[in-house]
């Protein structure tokens, strides 16, 4: 172990390293009725200071996080069904006009990735649907009834860009073209 963080919450749902690694983010499940600060943290990777736990001020918790490929953007996955896009860069703002709304999340800790052009955003739902959104627009473009059970992931084939992998919750996993 080269290092300790002490995030002070109870879980912590998912860890995304900024581009050039100096920097990381954590996702909690630190929300209550009266404050949703610690939801996303901003960490320094080399002294584990806390950089901010102010982050996103909506009081849902985001299982998943994903970064773009090409642009200093993240993705945060939220309970509230809708996936928010932030700056991946100090302070790390919300884009208040860009939300990619549609899909379904339940509770479920369901993931989120961008395509490797960068030029689309995918998840699952919990209604077993596949959701793929244009990043630009928000808009979704298409859904695929992908399982009986929630689609809890969807993520693209890292060499071959044209396939895309996608689970369950009761575990099947599937690979589409």
């Amino acid at each position: 172990v080269l290092r300790v963080y002490k995030a002070a919450v109870q879980q912590t749902l998912d860890i995304l390293f900024l581009p050039e690694g100096r920097e990381f983010l954590t996702s909690t499940d630190a929300v209550s009725r009266d404050s949703a600060d610690r939801t996303i943290i901003a960490w320094d990777f080399q002294s584990a200071a806390k950089i901010s736990n102010q982050i996103f001020h909506e009081r849902y918790t985001c299982p998943s996080l994903t970064l773009h490929p090409k642009e200093s953007m993240f993705v945060a996955q939220t309970n509230g069904n809708y996936m928010a896009l932030f700056s991946a860069q100090r302070p790390y703002r919300i884009n208040k006009k860009k939300r990619y709304e549609g899909h379904k999340v339940e509770g479920f800790a369901v993931g989120c990735e961008f395509s490797p052009d960068g030029t689309l955003l995918v998840t699952g739902s919990s209604d077993g649907k596949v959701f793929f959104y244009n990043y630009h627009t928000a808009r979704i473009i298409r859904t695929l009834s992908a399982h009986k059970e929630a689609c809890v992931s969807a993520i693209f084939h890292p060499v071959l860009p044209s396939l895309l992998a996608t689970c369950d919750w009761a575990g099947e996993i599937k690979i589409w073209q």
